[in-house]
């Protein structure tokens, strides 16, 4: 059976640190990821809250876990919109992977999210993310920004 995925690459003029540190530093997340900042240790297993401020409250619109992680090279987390009336279970969330990699100064950055056929309203969800073609384009090309600026 095929995966159903959304799969967006950019190449960014910053090298694989300086991408790796705009993927993983809170401050730098909220820059590009709608206001939230990405909480966690960083390590397998781990938790990962996208957290944002909201009418002046703690609020997380998306929640996860880090599946695995190579820093300048890799990061894979899961995530899950914890105000869906989809079960809050482990077979509904979504894998999102970061690839990095390095090219005479630059990095190309590979996401990739899915499997959509295998959680709750899959069908529903991809249509949602992948927004009549764009997927993670706009949030990479701001990604790209952060960076470059830095």
């Amino acid at each position: 059976m095929e995966k159903l995925e959304i799969r967006n690459s950019i190449t960014i003029n910053a090298d694989p640190t300086k991408v790796w540190e705009v993927l993983t530093q809170p401050e730098q997340t909220k820059k590009y990821m709608f206001g939230c900042e990405a909480i966690s240790d960083w390590k397998p297993g781990s938790p990962l809250l996208w957290q944002m401020q909201h009418e002046g409250k703690d609020f997380v619109p998306v929640k996860g876990n880090i599946v695995a992680i190579q820093p300048e090279e890799m990061l894979a987390y899961t995530v899950f919109d914890p105000h869906t009336t989809i079960p809050d279970i482990p077979e509904n969330y979504l894998t999102v992977t970061y690839a990095l990699t390095s090219d005479n100064g630059k990095t190309n950055l590979t996401v990739t999210q899915g499997d959509f056929k295998i959680v709750e309203n899959g069908e529903k969800r991809y249509q949602e993310m992948y927004n009549n073609g764009e997927g993670w384009t706009p949030i990479l090309v701001q990604i790209k920004k952060v960076a470059e600026k830095s």
